[in-house]
This record gives C-alpha cells, structure tokens and sequence, in this order.
C-alpha cells in the first residue's frame, strides 16, 4: 500500500474472505484427530483465496520457509500481481491440535501491512507480553518481573492485583511464571492453545482478559502485534532459542540479537489490516456452526488507520458455491 490512493483502501472485507476460507476448510476436520489434514484444508483454502486478491503480497510471516512447506511459505507471492504491494502475515490454522480435538479456542488468521511493515520472524518461540489500550506507554516490561508488571497495570487500572486476569499457554515452561503470578496474587487463565486469541481478548472489554504472559511461536507474536496496532494495545516480543537451530534459522531471516526486545510497532509497522474467524468456539470468536446446506462463521476485522473493528457473521450457501478444502 506504497501509493497515497491505496492506503486508503480498506482491505476489511477482503481478508475475511480469506480468514472464513481457511476455517471452514479447517472446520471439515474438526474432532478427526489429525491436526496435519486440518492445517493443510487451511493452508490450501487460505492461499488459494489470497491469490485471488487484487494485492502485490509477499509472505513476510507465514508456515515455513521454500522447501520446507509448499505454500504459504516465507516471502512467496501470493495476489494477483495487480495493485498495492502489501506485506501479509498469515496462520492459517492457529490450533491444528485444538481442531484434531474439537477443542476451543481455534482461529484462521491474516494481516496484511505495507512493504516492509512486518518483523520477519522464523517459525521458533517468542517471549511474549501484551496488554489492551488506554494504558500508560510503557505500562509493561519484557524484563521486569511479573510481580511489578501486574503492580504497575493494576495501578493504571486502579484496581487491586487480585482483580487482574493473565492469561498464558497452559505449559510445562511456564511452571515458575505461573507461580510467580499467583504468588502476586492476581488470577490466571490457562489455555491449551490460541495466544492470538489472547492477547486479542485484552483489548476488548467483554474479553475477560487483563494481560497476557508466556512463550509461543513467534508468527503469532506478530500477528498478535498486528492486531493489538488496530486496537491501540501495547506488546513487547523476544525471540526465544530452545537450541542452536533456532539461531541459525533467526539469522537466514536477518535476526542474530536475542536480546532485543520488539515493541508492537516494530514488530507491526505501518497500516495494518487485520482478520480472525473463528473455527472452534471461543471466548472471543464463535466457531463454525454448519448445517446441511450452509454454515454460518464469526470473524474480527480491525484497522490500524481508523482504530475501527468490526465482528461479522457470514452466513455461507454451499448450494450455491460448495465449501473448499
């Protein structure tokens, strides 16, 4: 979106198409017990569907790199050829395992910025903290302990700790930070997957949300960045090496400082656009609800420039144009 005339063009209605895509290929798989069928309906549905779009678009955080994935993969290209040239970070499938199960809390997702506007990141994990708006610029702190940074938002929010909810990955490596949190005395929310969802959820007022803490994959870290930009949430990153092989892929993509802390801007620059639907249920998105003929999905849309999101329910015929994936 380079050219004055086409920041301007609201990409809303477009990425939806895409998002809705993705789950409702994903949503066929639902409770099968093979995550990898799953993730590929979504990545097949999502990039055929992104293809169509009247977009310029490089992959900048996507499922891979060539070789390792056939689609989707970092800096392909994906649109028509034809107008603006845009950035896009996708997941098509955030939570193959959730789907496998028919668990909760499983999205497709997709942002799309100006050249250059997304952090390229590698598929490893990223430290991770994020609040929603109306916050005091740097009301938190990759580097403070958790017990300051629940003092400081609890503070700013005038309320007590113990009314805030942190809200992290339900995992083994998080075992020190959860007792850290609750010896803080605030409460706790563990999922099974979907920190998207998450951090999301800290920026709306009904999400039940307050902070979220913890290590997930990084491509999520972006898009999570993405779309905290359109609500005016704060988010800070730190790539995360398990072994030497996370070094090495961080630095084919540019990154050798593990010690750097990413904002939510640097990580999401410019004008954002950014789209969700859900696939299974959750607190935040409706999952696919299907019937014989049709289904009917929920999706977020929220921009970076007006500030404005939008939740959508499609109703979607498959007598007219059968279901993909």
């Amino acid at each position: 979106m380079s050219e004055p005339a086409a920041k301007d063009r609201n990409l809303s209605l477009e990425l939806v198409r895409v998002t809705e895509a993705a789950a409702l290929a994903a949503y066929r798989h639902m409770g099968s017990g093979d995550h990898m069928e799953a993730d590929q309906a979504a990545i097949s549905a999502g990039q055929a569907l992104l293809n169509s779009l009247a977009i310029d678009g490089t992959v900048r955080v996507g499922e891979g790199r060539e070789g390792e994935v056939d689609k989707l993969y970092l800096d392909e290209k994906v649109g028509t050829g034809e107008g603006p040239e845009v950035d896009v970070a996708v997941v098509a499938l955030e939570g193959a395992s959730i789907v496998a199960r028919g668990g909760p809390n499983a999205i497709s997702t997709v942002a799309m910025a100006e050249g250059g506007g997304f952090l390229k990141v590698p598929d490893i994990y990223m430290s991770k903290i994020a609040v929603g708006p109306g916050l005091p610029e740097g009301v938190i702190d990759l580097d403070r302990e958790p017990e300051d940074n629940l003092k400081a938002l609890a503070a700013a929010k005038s309320v007590p700790v113990s009314d805030l909810v942190v809200c992290m990955l339900d995992r083994p490596r998080h075992s020190t930070l959860l007792e850290k949190v609750r010896a803080a005395g605030a409460r706790v929310r563990l999922i099974l997957g979907g920190d998207v969802s998450a951090a999301i959820a800290t920026a709306l007022d009904d999400g039940g949300v307050d902070i979220y803490m913890g290590i997930g994959a990084a491509p999520q870290g972006v898009l999570s960045a993405a779309a905290l930009r359109g609500f005016g949430g704060q988010m800070q990153g730190r790539l995360f090496a398990r072994k030497d092989d996370d070094r090495l892929l961080a630095k084919d993509v540019g990154i050798e400082d593990f010690d750097k802390i990413y904002n939510e801007r640097e990580m999401a620059s410019g004008n954002i656009t950014f789209a969700a639907t859900g696939i299974t249920y959750g607190a935040i998105l409706a999952g696919i609800r299907s019937g014989p003929s049709g289904a009917v999905s929920h999706s977020l849309v929220v921009r970076s420039l007006t500030g404005t999101y939008r939740f959508i329910e499609a109703h979607h015929d498959f007598t007219r144009r059968p279901p993909v994936g």
